[in-house]
């Protein structure tokens, strides 16, 4: 054997060992799934209605760049789902500021954060992409921006989302939601037929968070990375500790060494949790999608599912986790 090629094959054994304690083979079966092309994955229920759109979108001669927008405007527009676009959750000013990232099968790639009153930021990180030598735009520039590309302004603060805010507001305990209601940022991930990838991540961020936060999911590399050759990933939960280890970039990178998605989302995660000795106290997940179409998915606790829609198959799956509890607040 080559050096080379036996110092790679002992890196990988040694991180399986040490992985292994907390990789129950029981679990790593539930999401490990084959290679099926066109598919779109996207976390938490509310991925269930945003797959169906982007297939359809697909079927009707889209791109899957455009599969992926107009999936994730479902929840967007959706009033009722109060942690993406209209109707999310405010911040601790009651201002709903959103963040958005998409990212094409080319390597480009658009965002914008601390966005206000647009419904849809991911359409305008799309235009971001496509209409701007840029990659991000925040705060009133990426709103000047959106209204000059048509968008309407507009008051995102729906009276269901008012009324938690006012109730919170009694207390005034600043401890940000995260996985409340059993959903967060959705993040979504398509392939064509012809192996194209693309992918979208869009939230209002976390509930009562601190004016101006910004957390991974408008992060190219951190909630959101797509590599055509190999993979893409997205991450949700609470995006500080995914960006302190890029995670997307890292779940894609480590497809590129062999890794098949599951156990790349599941290495992320095992790395979260040995840098941050709270990790049972919030959650964190990963969703991945290779080349081939096989996809996979981890989280630190039990609790996350994401969406599956194949042209034969529409489903909601439970992803694989390290620590058996939910969580819903740190």
């Amino acid at each position: 054997m080559k050096r080379r090629s036996f110092f790679q094959r002992l890196g990988l054994a040694s991180l399986g060992a040490i992985a292994a304690p907390t990789m129950m083979a029981s679990q790593l079966k539930t999401t490990k799934g084959k290679g099926v092309k066109p598919l779109f994955i996207s976390t938490w229920k509310h991925g269930f209605a945003a797959n169906d759109a982007a297939l359809k979108t697909l079927q009707e001669g889209g791109s899957v760049l455009d599969a992926v927008e107009r999936g994730v405007n479902v929840p967007e527009s959706d009033p009722n789902v109060t942690s993406v676009g209209y109707g999310g959750l405010p911040d601790r000013e009651g201002k709903v500021t959103l963040d958005a990232c998409i990212m094409d099968a080319n390597g480009n790639c658009g965002s914008v954060a601390y966005l206000q009153h647009i419904k849809n930021p991911i359409s305008v990180a799309r235009k971001v992409m496509q209409n701007t030598p840029h990659v991000m735009l925040v705060g009133e520039g990426a709103l000047n921006f959106a209204l000059e590309e048509g968008f309407k302004k507009e008051d995102l603060l729906t009276e269901k989302a008012n009324k938690r805010w006012e109730k919170w507001r009694e207390k005034s305990n600043y401890m940000p939601m995260i996985n409340i209601e059993n959903h967060d940022t959705i993040g979504m991930l398509g392939i064509d037929a012809e192996g194209n990838l693309s992918g979208a991540c869009t939230t209002s961020g976390l509930a009562w968070k601190m004016d101006g936060r910004v957390g991974d999911s408008p992060l190219i590399g951190a909630g959101l990375f797509v590599d055509n050759e190999i993979g893409a990933a997205t991450a949700t939960g609470k995006g500080e500790a995914v960006i302190k280890i890029a995670g997307a970039a890292l779940v894609v990178e480590l497809m590129r060494q062999g890794y098949d998605p599951m156990r790349a989302c599941a290495e992320a995660v095992n790395r979260i949790a040995k840098k941050n000795k709270n990790s049972r106290d919030f959650q964190v997940g990963f969703l991945a999608l290779n080349k081939a179409g096989e996809h996979g998915a981890y989280a630190l606790h039990q609790g996350f599912n994401f969406a599956y829609h194949s042209e034969a198959v529409q489903t909601m799956k439970d992803a694989s986790f390290l620590y058996a509890t939910n969580v819903d607040t740190y």
